[in-house]
């Protein structure tokens, strides 16, 4: 059983810690984010100040990510971002119980701008220093929202990522099911992409599909022989990226977008559904956090709450602007990291790949055949 903070005891003396006020650095991806994050010793986490840089535009033209410019980008901007976040909070790094950051996984020269600036900060002031997952950031990003025991069941849905996990703690998660292919929110972007709709386009889709009959088309539904909790999307991405091309209205693509959008959130809903079978044979508190950039689409947040409804499930996301990447979640889960004593070396490097579960990764690896360090998921 993970160490649960929620109660904001000394994990050794089971006597009431100490608020804990930390700086967090995101840069995984394509927004430089920093915030400022005070954990109480009830677990009520505050979010003092969360500034946001976004490179939208600088991607626009290409349809996607650029990772060198996304590098870049975010050397430009880390100062400045760290600079204004501190600001808002009211703080110096006297004010400071430590500094987190990114460490992975995300596009490497992205993560280690951050990284190195949080490294920097932290020996500057003499501060701790913690290396958080991004992927964990995502995990507790919920108890952003109101303080939440541990263990929950997490559906992490994103860009990069989607997984099914058993949450004990920070540090202690187990992977039920994962995507054997690409994640949802790819699978958004890329058929958006294929619509000419532009970046980014899981958002684009979701506008274009609230006035569409997704009735219309018929799409493939993956796995369904399989009796476990894995995820697959390249299927439903390629047929879709065909349909596409044969839409000549906008009420055509329309159509499609509505399509594509209720058969992703049906198979999310089904792969969840049965996690939840699987997670109640062991736990008594029954409730489905759902995060990660997905999380924000509104029809896939509300299939999802009617399917945790029907189980017997609470269900719990995190606050809109803390679905997509951002750096409260990561302050959050680094003060926590803190809280339960776990800091990290000055010389932790930035991994592209760092699943959750690792030693579910290395006995069971979902790509067998991905080469040498395996999915990037």
């Amino acid at each position: 059983m993970g160490a649960d903070y929620s109660s904001g005891a000394d994990p050794a003396t089971g006597a009431p810690g100490p608020s804990l006020t930390v700086l967090g650095l995101e840069t995984s991806c394509d927004e430089t984010a920093a915030s400022v994050v005070r954990l109480s010793p009830d677990g009520e986490a505050t979010v003092l100040s969360s500034v946001v840089h976004s490179q939208i535009d600088d991607h626009a033209a290409f349809g996607g990510v650029v990772p060198e410019i996304a590098a870049r980008s975010h050397v430009e901007m880390i100062a400045d971002v760290a600079a204004r976040a501190m600001a808002e909070a009211g703080l110096d790094y006297a004010g400071l119980d430590g500094v987190a950051a990114t460490a992975g996984p995300g596009l490497v020269g992205g993560v280690m701008v951050g990284l190195s600036f949080g490294k920097a900060a932290a020996l500057a002031r003499g501060l701790p220093f913690v290396g958080v997952n991004h992927l964990e950031g995502h995990a507790v990003s919920a108890r952003l929202a109101r303080p939440v025991a541990y263990p929950f069941l997490l559906l992490l849905v994103s860009g990069g990522h989607c997984q099914l996990l058993e949450v004990r703690g920070i540090g202690d998660m187990s992977r039920l099911g994962t995507t054997i292919d690409d994640a949802a929110g790819e699978a958004f972007d890329k058929i958006a992409k294929a619509m000419g709709l532009g970046y980014p386009g899981g958002p684009a889709l979701e506008r274009l599909a609230a006035t569409g009959d997704g009735s219309r088309f018929e799409l493939p539904r993956a796995l369904l022989g399989r009796k476990d909790c894995d995820l697959s999307f390249s299927g439903l991405k390629t047929a879709a990226s065909r349909l596409a091309q044969a839409c000549e209205t906008d009420q055509d693509r329309a159509d499609l977008a509505d399509a594509v959008q209720t058969s992703i959130a049906r198979q999310l809903s089904e792969r969840t559904a049965r996690a939840m079978a699987d997670y109640a044979e062991r736990h008594d508190q029954r409730l489905l956090v759902v995060a990660g950039g997905v999380a924000a689409n509104r029809t896939v947040r509300a299939v999802l709450e009617k399917t945790a409804a029907d189980r017997g499930f609470d269900f719990l996301a995190p606050p809109m602007a803390y679905c997509t990447d951002n750096a409260a979640m990561i302050a959050l889960a680094g003060a926590e990291r803190l809280a339960l004593g776990l800091t990290s070396d000055i010389d932790m490097a930035a991994r592209p790949r760092w699943p959750l579960d690792e030693a579910r990764a290395l006995a069971d690896p979902v790509h067998a055949k991905a080469g040498r360090k395996g999915a990037k998921a």
